[in-house]
């Protein structure tokens, strides 16, 4: 049984649409795009059902960094709009030590799901052309890709940018995981690969619970 929809901002509860309205609606922030985690289980299946309905990229690193794994994908949308914001969650070994976590996210503007895993109050992250030099580039889907490191909550690193025309996210645990991004890393849209990737998985990330 699939846990029930959230605000993609806050993870409140909402307001199923009805007689009155086709949108679902937050308490707090109104009409939403209802964010689901589709499977407690990374699957190479759960991959396959979020390209077949994402109207935005699904970002993954490929090659994926040595020892990483895939441990989740989520969405937020719903069957009348298709996902207008992917997530996958990845994990693997920290460039300093431990385990590190990251989860790339694709989403329209306005959205809010990226700025609420990033730890941020707005649904975006703001005009980046105002900001000083990239702190970090990546390739994604074969284009160099500037990132901005911006500030977040404490206890992880954030680099955003744009990427086809949607908001890019790399958001990680803990801070010293960010060496995974500025690595030059090789990101490609699931959807366009030509051929199913041979996605190693691991344990769910609690980050998308």
């Amino acid at each position: 049984m699939r846990p029930e929809p959230v605000c993609p901002r806050c993870t409140g509860r909402l307001d199923a649409p009805g007689l009155r309205s086709s949108a679902w609606i937050c308490p707090e922030h109104g009409e939403v795009h209802p964010f689901h985690r589709r499977t407690l289980v990374p699957t190479a299946e759960s991959v396959d059902w979020l390209v077949a309905r994402a109207g935005v990229p699904v970002w993954c690193p490929w090659p994926l960094p040595p020892g990483w794994l895939v441990t989740g994908t989520a969405h937020a949308g719903d069957e009348r709009t298709g996902a207008k914001a992917t997530v996958v969650g990845l994990s693997g070994p920290a460039p300093l030590g431990g385990t590190g976590e990251l989860l790339l996210v694709a989403e329209e503007p306005g959205i809010g799901l990226g700025a609420r895993l990033a730890g941020l109050p707005g649904p975006d992250a703001g005009p980046l052309s105002d900001r000083t030099a990239p702190h970090a580039r990546v390739h994604a889907a074969g284009h160099p890709t500037a990132l901005w490191n911006i500030e977040a909550a404490d206890d992880r690193v954030v680099y955003v940018g744009e990427a086809l025309g949607y908001w890019l996210w790399a958001v990680l645990w803990p801070e010293t995981a960010g060496l995974v991004v500025q690595d030059r890393l090789a990101l490609v849209d699931l959807r366009d690969t030509g051929h199913p990737l041979d996605l190693p998985f691991g344990a769910p990330s609690p980050r998308l619970a």
